[in-house]
């Protein structure tokens, strides 16, 4: 969009086609604690940044699971990748498959793996690990705040306020 004083688009933005629409802005990554249910990591990248080339800089260092969504497989087979936690335990990285590959098998083996991979997805909120997501919503808030670092800000105090919200019960 081109809705700010300059009339131009922002340079740092990236457009990014998800299925057949197509996207401008920016994209937030987040890394959660699966214990408590709380934001501890915020990166705010252009939308075109794979989800996958995130998972680094979102681990603290202390996980010994890591939950995804098929947005990050692969992410263990990066150069990058962190395989070993702080402790020196091996880090299991628990991703979804996408959806195309459950397809492929049949009968009891597709109910099985479908079952797998649904007690990945449960895991996630019920285990000690740390659970990866990304917010594609906030893609639209480029319109209102022009540049990344205040997206950042923005979506860090939004982010701040929901961990305030789920923690209000444990003060």
């Amino acid at each position: 969009s081109t809705k700010n004083k300059e009339k131009q688009r922002d340079p740092e933005a990236h457009s990014v086609k998800k299925g057949n629409q197509w996207y401008f802005g920016y994209k937030e990554h987040i890394g959660v604690d699966a214990d408590s249910g709380l934001v501890h990591t915020v990166e705010t990248t252009s939308a075109n940044v794979h989800d996958s080339n995130m998972v680094v800089e979102l681990l603290q260092g202390t996980e010994e699971d890591v939950y995804g969504d098929s947005g990050y497989l692969g992410a263990e087979k990066k150069d990058d990748a962190i395989l070993v936690n702080n402790e020196g335990h091996p880090i299991r990285y628990q991703i979804n498959k996408r959806p195309s590959q459950l397809k492929k098998a049949s009968g009891e083996k597709f109910e099985l793996l479908k079952a797998i991979e649904h007690a990945k997805s449960i895991g996630a909120f019920q285990s000690g690990t740390c659970v990866l997501r990304d917010k594609e919503n906030l893609l639209f808030l480029q319109d209102t705040i022009p540049r990344r670092e205040k997206l950042h800000q923005h979506c860090c105090t939004l982010f701040a306020l929901a961990n305030l919200y789920l923690a209000r019960n444990r003060m």
